[in-house]
Protein backbone atom coordinates (compact mmCIF):
# COMPACT_ATOMS: atom_id res chain seq x y z
CA UNK A 1 0.00 0.00 0.00
CA UNK A 2 1.65 3.41 -0.66
CA UNK A 3 1.28 6.31 1.32
CA UNK A 4 -1.76 7.58 -0.44
CA UNK A 5 -3.82 4.34 0.11
CA UNK A 6 -3.24 3.10 -3.32
CA UNK A 7 -2.38 -0.26 -3.98
CA UNK A 8 1.25 -1.13 -5.97
CA UNK A 9 1.15 -3.71 -8.63
CA UNK A 10 3.08 -6.32 -7.57
CA UNK A 11 6.72 -7.66 -8.67
CA UNK A 12 7.53 -10.75 -10.81
CA UNK A 13 7.80 -13.98 -8.33
CA UNK A 14 11.98 -13.41 -8.46
CA UNK A 15 11.04 -10.16 -5.85
CA UNK A 16 10.05 -10.49 -2.09
CA UNK A 17 6.68 -10.40 -1.78
CA UNK A 18 5.81 -11.80 -5.09
CA UNK A 19 3.20 -14.01 -5.51
CA UNK A 20 4.37 -17.55 -5.55
CA UNK A 21 2.04 -18.67 -8.08
CA UNK A 22 1.97 -16.90 -10.88
CA UNK A 23 -0.21 -17.62 -13.92
CA UNK A 24 3.06 -16.97 -16.57
CA UNK A 25 6.18 -17.97 -16.55
CA UNK A 26 8.15 -14.67 -17.61
CA UNK A 27 5.16 -11.87 -16.03
CA UNK A 28 3.57 -11.70 -12.84
CA UNK A 29 -0.27 -10.90 -12.57
CA UNK A 30 -0.40 -7.06 -12.88
CA UNK A 31 2.52 -6.31 -14.50
CA UNK A 32 3.19 -5.33 -18.06
CA UNK A 33 5.75 -6.57 -20.16
CA UNK A 34 8.70 -5.19 -22.24
CA UNK A 35 9.10 -7.80 -24.45
CA UNK A 36 8.57 -7.29 -28.71
CA UNK A 37 5.29 -9.30 -29.00
CA UNK A 38 4.83 -11.97 -31.60
CA UNK A 39 2.58 -10.76 -34.76
CA UNK A 40 -0.85 -11.21 -34.40
CA UNK A 41 -0.47 -10.02 -30.34
CA UNK A 42 -3.03 -7.18 -29.16
CA UNK A 43 -0.84 -4.52 -28.02
CA UNK A 44 -1.43 -2.90 -24.94
CA UNK A 45 -1.96 1.09 -24.20
CA UNK A 46 -2.37 3.79 -27.01
CA UNK A 47 -1.75 3.21 -30.95
CA UNK A 48 0.94 5.05 -32.43
CA UNK A 49 1.27 3.88 -35.74
CA UNK A 50 0.21 6.24 -38.85
CA UNK A 51 -1.44 4.65 -41.64
CA UNK A 52 -1.72 5.47 -44.98
CA UNK A 53 -4.79 7.87 -44.88
CA UNK A 54 -3.54 9.72 -41.45
CA UNK A 55 -0.03 10.57 -43.38
CA UNK A 56 -2.06 11.60 -47.03
CA UNK A 57 -3.85 14.12 -44.16
CA UNK A 58 -0.94 15.27 -43.00
CA UNK A 59 1.24 15.97 -46.05
CA UNK A 60 -1.67 17.82 -47.01
CA UNK A 61 -2.05 19.88 -44.07
CA UNK A 62 1.57 20.53 -44.35
CA UNK A 63 1.44 21.66 -48.26
CA UNK A 64 -1.32 23.69 -47.81
CA UNK A 65 0.15 25.23 -45.01
CA UNK A 66 3.24 25.54 -46.51
CA UNK A 67 2.00 27.11 -49.38
CA UNK A 68 -0.06 29.52 -46.99
CA UNK A 69 3.16 30.50 -45.13
CA UNK A 70 5.05 31.43 -48.16
CA UNK A 71 2.29 34.22 -48.87
CA UNK A 72 2.07 35.23 -45.41
CA UNK A 73 6.16 36.22 -45.45
CA UNK A 74 5.62 37.73 -48.74
CA UNK A 75 3.11 40.02 -47.24
CA UNK A 76 4.83 40.67 -43.70
CA UNK A 77 7.76 41.72 -45.95
CA UNK A 78 6.31 43.81 -47.73
CA UNK A 79 4.30 45.55 -45.52
CA UNK A 80 7.44 46.21 -43.18
CA UNK A 81 9.04 47.90 -46.20
CA UNK A 82 6.26 50.24 -46.37
CA UNK A 83 5.89 50.77 -43.24
CA UNK A 84 9.78 51.49 -43.00
CA UNK A 85 9.46 53.98 -45.96
CA UNK A 86 6.67 56.21 -44.63
CA UNK A 87 7.60 56.44 -41.05
CA UNK A 88 11.25 56.01 -40.55
CA UNK A 89 11.40 59.60 -42.36
CA UNK A 90 9.08 61.03 -39.87
CA UNK A 91 10.36 59.38 -36.56
CA UNK A 92 13.95 58.61 -36.98
CA UNK A 93 15.04 62.13 -37.20
CA UNK A 94 13.61 62.64 -33.46
CA UNK A 95 14.21 60.09 -31.81
CA UNK A 96 16.56 58.52 -33.51
CA UNK A 97 18.06 54.59 -34.07
CA UNK A 98 15.15 51.54 -33.19
CA UNK A 99 13.29 54.37 -30.59
CA UNK A 100 11.40 55.53 -33.67
CA UNK A 101 9.42 52.75 -33.58
CA UNK A 102 8.60 53.19 -30.25
CA UNK A 103 7.69 56.40 -31.03
CA UNK A 104 5.45 55.77 -33.37
CA UNK A 105 3.69 52.79 -31.40
CA UNK A 106 2.92 55.54 -29.14
CA UNK A 107 1.09 54.69 -25.78
CA UNK A 108 -1.77 52.41 -27.32
CA UNK A 109 1.09 50.08 -28.95
CA UNK A 110 3.48 50.44 -25.99
CA UNK A 111 2.80 47.21 -24.70
CA UNK A 112 3.20 45.05 -27.85
CA UNK A 113 6.17 47.16 -29.46
CA UNK A 114 7.99 46.98 -25.79
CA UNK A 115 7.51 42.74 -26.10
CA UNK A 116 8.99 42.99 -30.01
CA UNK A 117 12.27 45.05 -27.91
CA UNK A 118 12.51 42.43 -25.61
CA UNK A 119 12.24 39.65 -28.16
CA UNK A 120 15.21 41.19 -29.93
CA UNK A 121 17.60 41.58 -27.02
CA UNK A 122 17.05 37.69 -26.26
CA UNK A 123 17.41 36.51 -30.21
CA UNK A 124 20.96 38.97 -29.66
CA UNK A 125 22.02 37.11 -27.04
CA UNK A 126 21.33 33.60 -27.88
CA UNK A 127 22.62 34.34 -31.39
CA UNK A 128 19.31 33.83 -33.53
CA UNK A 129 20.31 37.05 -35.31
CA UNK A 130 21.85 35.41 -38.45
CA UNK A 131 21.33 38.42 -40.87
CA UNK A 132 22.33 42.18 -39.64
CA UNK A 133 19.91 43.49 -41.40
CA UNK A 134 17.37 41.71 -39.30
CA UNK A 135 18.77 43.65 -36.19
CA UNK A 136 16.17 46.32 -35.80
CA UNK A 137 12.91 46.10 -33.48
CA UNK A 138 10.81 46.53 -37.08
CA UNK A 139 11.95 43.21 -37.98
CA UNK A 140 10.27 41.53 -34.73
CA UNK A 141 6.84 43.21 -35.30
CA UNK A 142 3.97 40.76 -36.48
CA UNK A 143 1.54 41.55 -39.13
CA UNK A 144 -1.14 42.82 -36.71
CA UNK A 145 1.44 45.02 -35.33
CA UNK A 146 2.44 46.57 -38.58
CA UNK A 147 -1.25 46.76 -39.59
CA UNK A 148 -2.07 48.72 -36.61
CA UNK A 149 1.06 51.39 -37.62
CA UNK A 150 -0.70 51.58 -40.36
CA UNK A 151 -3.65 52.48 -39.46
CA UNK A 152 -2.85 54.69 -36.60
CA UNK A 153 -0.85 56.76 -39.37
CA UNK A 154 -3.01 56.55 -41.91
CA UNK A 155 -2.78 60.20 -43.14
CA UNK A 156 1.21 59.61 -43.39
CA UNK A 157 -0.01 56.56 -45.92
CA UNK A 158 -3.03 58.40 -47.97
CA UNK A 159 -0.84 60.06 -50.40
CA UNK A 160 0.27 56.41 -51.91
CA UNK A 161 -2.70 54.43 -51.40
CA UNK A 162 -6.12 55.14 -52.42
CA UNK A 163 -8.35 52.72 -50.57
CA UNK A 164 -7.87 51.97 -46.86
CA UNK A 165 -10.75 49.96 -46.68
CA UNK A 166 -9.54 47.60 -49.76
CA UNK A 167 -6.06 47.28 -47.44
CA UNK A 168 -7.79 46.71 -44.28
CA UNK A 169 -10.39 44.38 -45.42
CA UNK A 170 -7.29 42.32 -47.37
CA UNK A 171 -5.37 42.13 -43.96
CA UNK A 172 -8.78 40.47 -42.32
CA UNK A 173 -9.30 37.82 -44.66
CA UNK A 174 -5.68 36.67 -43.95
CA UNK A 175 -5.59 37.20 -40.18
CA UNK A 176 -7.71 34.17 -40.38
CA UNK A 177 -5.26 31.88 -42.01
CA UNK A 178 -2.46 33.58 -40.01
CA UNK A 179 -3.95 32.53 -36.73
CA UNK A 180 -4.23 28.49 -38.29
CA UNK A 181 -0.97 28.47 -39.62
CA UNK A 182 0.54 29.92 -36.27
CA UNK A 183 -0.97 27.15 -34.58
CA UNK A 184 -0.28 24.18 -37.14
CA UNK A 185 -4.14 23.62 -37.06
CA UNK A 186 -5.91 22.42 -40.58
CA UNK A 187 -6.26 25.12 -43.11
CA UNK A 188 -9.15 23.98 -45.66
CA UNK A 189 -8.80 24.09 -49.20
CA UNK A 190 -11.42 27.79 -49.37
CA UNK A 191 -9.90 29.22 -46.50
CA UNK A 192 -6.47 28.61 -48.61
CA UNK A 193 -7.81 29.77 -51.92
CA UNK A 194 -9.23 32.51 -50.22
CA UNK A 195 -5.65 34.13 -48.74
CA UNK A 196 -3.98 33.54 -51.77
CA UNK A 197 -6.55 35.68 -53.51
CA UNK A 198 -6.29 38.53 -50.57
CA UNK A 199 -2.34 37.87 -50.88
CA UNK A 200 -2.18 38.89 -54.94
CA UNK A 201 -4.74 41.98 -54.26
CA UNK A 202 -2.65 43.35 -51.02
CA UNK A 203 1.01 42.35 -53.15
CA UNK A 204 -0.65 44.56 -55.81
CA UNK A 205 -1.58 47.26 -54.60
CA UNK A 206 1.18 47.24 -51.86
CA UNK A 207 3.17 47.65 -54.72
CA UNK A 208 1.55 50.41 -56.94
CA UNK A 209 0.61 47.74 -60.16
CA UNK A 210 -2.08 48.32 -61.90
CA UNK A 211 -1.67 45.14 -64.22
CA UNK A 212 -4.79 43.76 -65.76
CA UNK A 213 -5.69 39.76 -65.86
CA UNK A 214 -5.50 40.00 -69.43
CA UNK A 215 -2.23 41.96 -69.40
CA UNK A 216 -0.06 39.15 -67.52
CA UNK A 217 -2.51 36.29 -68.06
CA UNK A 218 -1.67 34.20 -65.11
CA UNK A 219 0.31 36.09 -63.01
CA UNK A 220 3.09 34.30 -61.25
CA UNK A 221 2.24 32.40 -58.27
CA UNK A 222 4.36 32.77 -55.34
CA UNK A 223 5.11 29.19 -54.82
CA UNK A 224 5.56 28.86 -58.69
CA UNK A 225 8.30 31.17 -58.23
CA UNK A 226 9.74 29.28 -55.66
CA UNK A 227 9.34 25.60 -56.63
CA UNK A 228 8.27 25.90 -60.24
CA UNK A 229 11.49 24.37 -61.91
CA UNK A 230 10.74 20.97 -60.06
CA UNK A 231 7.94 20.62 -62.37
CA UNK A 232 9.44 22.12 -66.19
CA UNK A 233 7.77 25.12 -67.04
CA UNK A 234 4.32 23.56 -66.20
CA UNK A 235 1.69 25.83 -63.78
CA UNK A 236 -1.02 24.12 -63.64
CA UNK A 237 -2.92 20.28 -64.58
CA UNK A 238 -6.81 20.46 -65.19
CA UNK A 239 -8.66 16.81 -65.24
CA UNK A 240 -10.36 18.82 -67.92
CA UNK A 241 -11.59 22.13 -69.88
CA UNK A 242 -14.63 22.68 -67.75
CA UNK A 243 -12.01 23.08 -64.71
CA UNK A 244 -9.63 25.08 -66.66
CA UNK A 245 -12.03 28.12 -67.63
CA UNK A 246 -13.24 28.77 -64.06
CA UNK A 247 -9.54 29.38 -63.24
CA UNK A 248 -8.57 30.80 -66.72
CA UNK A 249 -11.38 32.53 -68.80
CA UNK A 250 -11.16 32.79 -72.75
CA UNK A 251 -10.88 36.68 -71.99
CA UNK A 252 -8.08 36.14 -69.65
CA UNK A 253 -6.60 33.92 -71.99
CA UNK A 254 -6.36 35.34 -75.26
CA UNK A 255 -7.03 39.25 -74.22
CA UNK A 256 -4.08 41.45 -74.51
CA UNK A 257 -2.22 38.75 -76.71
CA UNK A 258 0.32 39.81 -79.46
CA UNK A 259 0.87 36.44 -80.65
CA UNK A 260 -1.81 33.47 -80.68
CA UNK A 261 -0.75 30.35 -82.76
CA UNK A 262 -3.17 27.67 -82.49
CA UNK A 263 -3.75 23.78 -83.21
CA UNK A 264 -6.12 21.54 -83.35
CA UNK A 265 -8.78 19.83 -84.51
CA UNK A 266 -11.90 22.14 -83.84
CA UNK A 267 -10.28 24.95 -81.86
CA UNK A 268 -13.53 25.09 -79.86
CA UNK A 269 -11.56 26.78 -76.70
CA UNK A 270 -11.10 30.15 -79.05
CA UNK A 271 -13.80 29.77 -81.70
CA UNK A 272 -16.61 29.07 -79.14
CA UNK A 273 -15.46 31.33 -76.15
CA UNK A 274 -14.16 34.28 -77.65
CA UNK A 275 -16.31 36.18 -79.86
CA UNK A 276 -15.66 37.26 -83.48
CA UNK A 277 -15.74 41.27 -82.07
CA UNK A 278 -13.24 40.46 -79.86
CA UNK A 279 -11.09 38.68 -82.14
CA UNK A 280 -11.23 41.45 -85.26
CA UNK A 281 -10.50 44.10 -81.72
CA UNK A 282 -8.07 41.91 -80.72
CA UNK A 283 -6.06 41.23 -83.95
CA UNK A 284 -6.57 45.21 -84.96
CA UNK A 285 -4.47 46.37 -81.92
CA UNK A 286 -1.53 44.01 -83.05
CA UNK A 287 -1.99 41.04 -82.47
CA UNK A 288 -0.69 38.21 -85.17
CA UNK A 289 -2.97 34.70 -85.26
CA UNK A 290 -2.36 31.69 -87.21
CA UNK A 291 -5.05 29.20 -86.78
CA UNK A 292 -4.74 25.20 -87.90
CA UNK A 293 -7.26 23.07 -88.45
CA UNK A 294 -7.96 19.18 -89.33
CA UNK A 295 -9.10 19.01 -92.68
CA UNK A 296 -12.54 18.42 -92.48
CA UNK A 297 -12.65 16.68 -95.76
CA UNK A 298 -9.88 14.27 -94.20
CA UNK A 299 -9.43 10.84 -93.60
CA UNK A 300 -8.88 12.12 -90.19
CA UNK A 301 -11.86 13.25 -89.34
CA UNK A 302 -14.03 10.36 -90.25
CA UNK A 303 -11.38 8.31 -88.05
CA UNK A 304 -11.81 10.80 -85.38
CA UNK A 305 -15.91 10.57 -85.37
CA UNK A 306 -15.75 6.28 -84.76
CA UNK A 307 -13.21 7.00 -82.04
CA UNK A 308 -16.05 9.32 -80.37
CA UNK A 309 -19.45 7.54 -81.61
CA UNK A 310 -20.57 10.30 -83.71
CA UNK A 311 -22.65 10.38 -86.39
CA UNK A 312 -21.14 10.12 -89.76
CA UNK A 313 -19.94 13.65 -91.13
CA UNK A 314 -20.92 15.28 -87.44
CA UNK A 315 -17.31 16.71 -86.16
CA UNK A 316 -16.56 17.71 -89.98
CA UNK A 317 -19.65 20.04 -89.92
CA UNK A 318 -18.45 21.31 -86.64
CA UNK A 319 -14.88 22.22 -87.99
CA UNK A 320 -16.55 23.88 -91.29
CA UNK A 321 -18.44 25.80 -89.42
CA UNK A 322 -15.39 27.03 -86.98
CA UNK A 323 -13.16 27.37 -90.27
CA UNK A 324 -16.42 30.03 -91.57
CA UNK A 325 -16.83 31.94 -88.58
CA UNK A 326 -12.74 32.87 -88.59
CA UNK A 327 -13.02 33.99 -92.15
CA UNK A 328 -15.32 35.77 -91.47
CA UNK A 329 -13.04 37.46 -88.79
CA UNK A 330 -10.78 37.81 -91.20
CA UNK A 331 -12.42 39.43 -94.14
CA UNK A 332 -13.37 42.06 -91.87
CA UNK A 333 -10.24 42.65 -90.98
CA UNK A 334 -8.19 45.97 -92.60
CA UNK A 335 -5.07 43.90 -92.92
CA UNK A 336 -6.29 40.22 -93.19
CA UNK A 337 -2.46 39.18 -93.49
CA UNK A 338 -2.29 39.65 -89.94
CA UNK A 339 -4.72 36.79 -89.44
CA UNK A 340 -3.79 33.08 -91.34
CA UNK A 341 -5.96 30.21 -91.28
CA UNK A 342 -4.95 26.84 -92.57
CA UNK A 343 -5.31 23.43 -92.71
CA UNK A 344 -3.59 20.29 -91.83
CA UNK A 345 -4.11 16.28 -93.64
CA UNK A 346 -2.11 14.23 -90.66
CA UNK A 347 -3.76 12.16 -87.73
CA UNK A 348 -4.12 15.34 -84.66
CA UNK A 349 -1.95 14.14 -81.79
CA UNK A 350 -2.86 16.74 -79.85
CA UNK A 351 -4.68 20.74 -79.58
CA UNK A 352 -2.62 23.76 -78.42
CA UNK A 353 -3.00 27.70 -78.14
CA UNK A 354 0.43 29.35 -77.72
CA UNK A 355 -0.26 32.80 -76.18
CA UNK A 356 2.51 35.16 -76.27
CA UNK A 357 1.96 38.86 -74.86
CA UNK A 358 4.18 41.76 -74.41
CA UNK A 359 6.29 40.50 -71.10
CA UNK A 360 5.34 36.82 -71.38
CA UNK A 361 3.79 33.69 -72.95
CA UNK A 362 1.23 31.06 -72.05
CA UNK A 363 0.16 27.89 -73.70
CA UNK A 364 -2.94 25.77 -72.84
CA UNK A 365 -2.37 22.24 -74.46
CA UNK A 366 -4.63 18.99 -74.38
CA UNK A 367 -3.45 15.55 -75.90
CA UNK A 368 -6.42 13.81 -77.81
CA UNK A 369 -7.74 10.47 -76.16
CA UNK A 370 -9.46 7.83 -77.73
CA UNK A 371 -12.69 7.87 -76.55
CA UNK A 372 -12.63 11.04 -74.91
CA UNK A 373 -13.65 14.66 -76.13
CA UNK A 374 -11.23 18.20 -76.19
CA UNK A 375 -13.93 19.25 -73.20
CA UNK A 376 -13.09 15.93 -71.50
CA UNK A 377 -9.57 15.45 -71.84
CA UNK A 378 -7.20 16.68 -69.51
CA UNK A 379 -5.19 20.16 -69.99
CA UNK A 380 -1.99 21.20 -69.30
CA UNK A 381 -0.86 24.92 -68.42
CA UNK A 382 2.54 26.00 -69.41
CA UNK A 383 4.21 29.03 -69.02
CA UNK A 384 6.61 30.51 -71.74
CA UNK A 385 9.43 32.99 -71.66
CA UNK A 386 9.51 36.60 -70.39
CA UNK A 387 10.02 38.92 -67.68
CA UNK A 388 10.29 37.30 -64.43
CA UNK A 389 10.05 33.63 -65.28
CA UNK A 390 13.82 32.56 -65.16
CA UNK A 391 12.92 29.01 -66.72
CA UNK A 392 15.61 26.69 -68.88
CA UNK A 393 13.67 26.82 -72.44
CA UNK A 394 15.56 23.79 -72.57
CA UNK A 395 13.83 21.88 -70.32
CA UNK A 396 10.37 23.26 -70.88
CA UNK A 397 7.49 22.53 -72.71
CA UNK A 398 6.42 25.51 -73.99
CA UNK A 399 9.36 25.19 -76.63
CA UNK A 400 8.61 21.70 -77.69
CA UNK A 401 4.88 23.09 -78.58
CA UNK A 402 6.08 25.97 -80.71
CA UNK A 403 8.43 23.81 -82.44
CA UNK A 404 5.86 21.24 -83.38
CA UNK A 405 3.50 23.83 -84.48
CA UNK A 406 6.04 25.51 -86.56
CA UNK A 407 6.60 21.90 -88.20
CA UNK A 408 2.68 21.17 -88.54
CA UNK A 409 2.67 24.94 -90.21
CA UNK A 410 5.25 24.47 -92.78
CA UNK A 411 3.20 21.17 -94.04
CA UNK A 412 -0.55 22.34 -94.11
CA UNK A 413 -2.31 24.19 -96.79
CA UNK A 414 -3.88 27.98 -96.61
CA UNK A 415 -7.43 28.35 -96.65
CA UNK A 416 -8.70 30.65 -99.04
Amino acid sequence: MSSGGLELPPGDSGHEGGPADAPSAGVATGAVSLAPQAAGEARAGAELDWGAEAWSEVRTRAQRAGRAYIWLNLIEQRLRSVVGAVLRPIYEPVHGGDDWVVAAAGPAGQEWVQRAVAVREVSRRKGYLLDSADDNVLSFLTLPQLRELMVQHWPCFEPYFDDRREIELALDELEVTRNVVSRNRALSRPVLEQAERASARLLEVLGGGSGSPSADRLPIDAVEDLVGDRYADVISVHPDRVRLQRQLPAEDLFGGARRLDAIGIGLNLLVQNFSGRRLVRLTEAGCRVRLLFLNPASSAVKRRERELGLRKGELSRSVEMNILHVRRVRAGLRDPSRFEIHVFDETPRFTAYLVEGQSSGIAVVQSYLRRARGMESPVLVLRGGGRGVPKDADHGLFATYREEFESMWEDSRPVS
